[in-house]
């Protein structure tokens, strides 16, 4: 009995959990998957400060200040960076700072120093400055206690900066899945090779690593293995002593070679189900042992990525950690006219475009199971409800970002 996108989606989502965590050195963390809410512990910055190089001093002693009539101020300190100042702002006084020093006590009003004349002494400020100006507050960008991050949260290239002013050195993060990917068919030669004839060159091995890949996760690859239940079982026992998620294609229809289902039922993997209502992508069976989960796809290089797209995918994405693990689903329009009808759900893939506002579909025309081609560049599929006719361009539908 085929089950709906939706309810082979959610079985696997009811079956895993999210693996491990561990510690690592910040500078190794980005692209992982924070594993530990984050709260800031100080302000950032931690003091006020000058945003750029110039003169610190009371905005009140420089108001009457003008191009022909400007206010000298005495200068009777310098600050680098790095550095606290060694004497306060007073009235007719001022303090030359570098970038990033912090504001003086006495001081309101920071002005650059291109706009100024000065000595070593004295300097020349030649219009009013307010309170405030060219002033950095400390925690202008964090406020102690604010809650900066939470456990699930892909670590970017801002979050590691954020990470980096609460002096976080290790943080927590879920470890990297390995994810095992096994091709069968007595068919298939691996790349490299020339195939004879009725052979295929194995291209899912590769499909299916640059999706892994994509997604942060080590990939070990098992090569081509014989449609043979004993020589499944076998290579699907050595993955998943070695990796947390297994992805294997072929032999997961019902003919008389397809015996993947067979093979993982030998080996004691618990079958979540057999079969998606949808085209491309129905041949499929999901099954999970100790925690781990098995993929099971179909032969056909587009049904293969399709299938694991749209119901696989967000499991997968929950076991490594990931906070919002579901596919973003987005109302699309299809910019073109689309011919086929099918009983089943219907998945297409395509790219998103944004015309005059609204949110489209574009649709590479080779739609069927083997055309991985179709998938270059593609950052969408979207789902034609089984039944439907034709489509016109300016139909609405609903596709998920992937």
């Amino acid at each position: 009995m085929f089950v709906s996108i939706e309810e082979g989606r959610q079985r696997i989502l009811d079956a895993v959990a999210p693996v491990e965590t561990e510690q690592i050195p910040l500078g190794m963390a980005y692209g992982r998957i924070l594993a530990m809410d984050v709260i800031a512990e100080d302000d950032v910055p931690a003091f006020d400060r000058s945003p750029l190089d110039g003169y610190a001093f009371r905005a009140e002693d420089v108001k009457t200040a003008g191009k022909e009539t400007p206010v000298i101020l005495k200068v009777i300190d310098y600050i680098p960076a790095g550095d606290v100042s060694h004497a306060p702002v007073t009235e007719g006084t001022a303090v030359r700072l570098m970038t990033g020093a912090p504001i003086p006590e006495g001081a309101d009003c920071v002005c650059k120093y291109e706009e100024t004349e000065f000595t070593d002494t004295e300097v020349k400020i030649f219009q009013p400055g307010k309170s405030g100006d060219n002033i950095i507050r400390r925690g202008e960008d964090v406020v102690k206690g604010t809650a900066l991050a939470e456990s699930g949260t892909v670590i970017d290239a801002g979050l590691m900066g954020t990470l980096a002013g609460q002096n976080i050195e290790s943080p927590k993060v879920y470890k990297q899945i390995t994810a095992g990917i096994i091709a069968t068919g007595s068919e298939l030669v691996p790349v490299g090779q020339t195939p004879g004839p009725g052979m295929i060159i194995d291209t899912n091995e590769y499909t299916l690593t640059g999706a892994m890949e994509r997604l942060g996760f080590l990939v070990r690859r098992y090569g081509i293995v014989d449609d043979t239940e004993e020589a499944i079982a076998d290579v699907l026992e050595k993955a998943l002593a070695e990796c947390e998620l297994v992805l294997i294609t072929g032999g997961a229809s019902v003919g008389d070679f397809d015996v993947t289902p067979a093979a993982m039922e030998e080996i004691g993997i618990k079958l979540l189900f057999q079969g998606i209502d949808m085209k491309p992508g129905k041949a499929c069976e999901y099954g999970v042992r100790d925690g781990k989960l098995i993929c099971g796809l179909s032969g056909h290089p587009s049904s293969s990525l399709t299938n694991l797209l749209l119901v696989g995918l967000a499991g997968i994405r929950k076991m490594s950690g990931i906070k919002d693990y579901l596919p973003k689903a987005i109302d699309l329009e299809v910019d073109s006219e689309f011919t086929k009808t099918s009983k089943n759900d219907r998945v297409v893939r395509g790219t998103l475009v944004i015309e005059d506002g609204v949110a489209k579909i574009r649709m590479p025309k080779g739609q069927g199971n083997v055309m991985i081609s179709s998938t270059i560049g593609s950052d969408l599929v979207a789902v034609i409800p089984g039944g439907s006719g034709p489509l016109q361009k300016g139909a609405k539908i609903k596709g998920y970002l992937v």
